[in-house]
């Protein structure tokens, strides 16, 4: 539908004011999204410093995918996982961990506890939940104990 209007003038200006409305709300998007990323940025060193269970694994690891079957499934729901939450890394990835280890990992699977971005110690090889649970429970009493804070 053509519109004819007294002022050509102002139908120009109102289309060149909503391209830059337009813009404006683009650039907006960007800019907070810039800003999670480099919060995220600055916030992920922090996350990576408290304790965690890594786990080093690969495709087609048979002990793997047992202590998948045997644990994994109620790992997140135990205390340990509240006090060493899971993180997995595939062992064939170039990317680190971002945690000094004692030694490099060369079997699969192993678990390392981490405090500070440090290794505390490690697991390698899994038999059987019961050893798992045991052994983790051994690496669980050398981390560092966090304050409590007190009720105000």
């Amino acid at each position: 539908m053509f519109e004819i209007t007294a002022f050509p003038a102002l139908v120009d200006t109102c289309e060149f004011v909503y391209m830059y409305h337009i813009m404006a709300r683009t650039l907006l998007k960007s800019s907070l999204f810039g800003l999670f990323v480099l919060i995220a940025a600055v916030l992920a060193p922090a996350v990576s410093q408290s304790a965690e269970l890594l786990m080093y694994e690969r495709a087609g690891c048979v002990w793997c995918a047992r202590w998948d079957r045997d644990v994994g499934p109620i790992y997140g729901k135990t205390d340990e996982a509240k006090m060493l939450p899971l993180r997995r890394i595939n062992i064939d990835q170039p990317a680190g961990a971002g945690v000094e280890l004692t030694a490099p990992v060369h079997f699969t699977p192993t678990f390392v506890v981490s405090d500070h971005g440090r290794e505390v110690g490690r697991i390698t090889g899994y038999i059987n939940d019961d050893a798992f649970w045991g052994l983790l429970g051994v690496l669980l009493k050398k981390i560092e104990p966090r304050p409590v804070p007190s009720p105000s």
